[in-house]
């Protein structure tokens, strides 16, 4: 099963343009929509999630129409958003429970067998009769895996699900969502390039509404190889090299800017060939000097 997105476009009421005409294929596998804050990911997952409406374009999931058919993409659909709420005083068995109940999964065995797997499957069995309200971020992140993988989803959606985790809730993160998407379509929306790089075979870039690339990461690092530029300045050089050059990152190491510049051949002096990674992909494309397509 693959999604299908044409010329989806969304401008809300203050004028502002979410999405312009986005036309994306994505395949069954992890796919990673990559932007900053502001571009449009989220609008584009709400949308795909029936939680809001497009102006103009289509989505189809199979064969499930999903801008039209809203009820039959919500039984086939697992969605972990960026902030989910939770009844306080409720138990992480109890709210699966509920969450099961409210899928369709009426048969109370039936119901009680997939809480007690999903819990295994997240690591939360010891957990189970806490409050979610108790958790850190990392097993509310998993618990909101668990729900979202309630009644066999055929698409899971994802939205910036890793920020504020620890390096080894991280980790167990990305294990699981490898796991998972093996067999469904997921679509892990981030603006950490860190996550799309380890997780993802396939991902887009957007950035005020616009898609700007759409491939594999190493395609997108082919497209710029050989073109990035590695030199250590000084702090008060950096607006000037910012004005003379095509500066794509910079970093602070040992106090000291670390800056990277897009360019066919050396731009000056003392300036090091590297190899690109994702983040420079990510920051000269947004940049939009170069944009990169597949």
């Amino acid at each position: 099963m693959e999604l299908v997105i044409q010329g989806l476009s969304k401008t809300y009421g203050n004028g502002v343009k979410a999405l312009d005409n986005v036309s994306l294929t994505i395949p069954t596998g992890m796919f990673g929509l990559l932007g900053p804050n502001g571009a449009g990911k989220s609008t584009l997952m709400r949308i795909l999630a029936t939680l809001q409406e497009a102006d103009t374009g289509s989505a189809m999931l199979g064969d499930i129409d999903v801008l039209k058919e809203k009820e039959a993409v919500r039984k086939v659909l697992g969605y972990l958003p960026q902030e989910f709420g939770v009844y306080p005083r409720v138990s992480a068995f109890q709210m699966l429970d509920h969450i099961a109940l409210l899928k369709g999964i009426t048969n109370g065995s039936e119901r009680k067998a997939l809480v007690e797997a999903l819990l295994h499957k997240v690591n939360l069995w010891e957990h189970r009769k806490r409050r979610i309200a108790g958790f850190s971020g990392g097993m509310k992140q998993r618990f909101g895996i668990a729900q979202s993988l309630i009644g066999e989803p055929k698409l899971i959606i994802v939205d910036e699900p890793t920020a504020g985790l620890d390096p080894g809730e991280r980790n167990r993160f990305y294990n699981l969502l490898t796991e998972i998407g093996e067999n469904v379509v997921v679509i892990l929306s981030t603006h950490i390039v860190q996550d799309v790089q380890e997780l993802c075979k396939n991902m887009a870039i957007i950035n005020k509404g616009q898609l700007l690339f759409a491939g594999a990461p190493s395609d997108a690092l082919r497209g710029i190889d050989g073109q990035v530029w590695e030199k250590t300045i000084a702090k008060e050089d950096l607006e000037r090299y910012s004005k003379a050059h095509h500066v794509i990152s910079n970093k602070l190491v040992g106090g000291r800017p670390v800056i990277h510049v897009l360019a066919g051949t050396a731009p000056e002096e003392g300036f090091v060939k590297t190899a690109p990674t994702l983040e420079d992909v990510f920051f000269s494309t947004i940049t939009a000097a170069t944009p990169v397509h597949a």
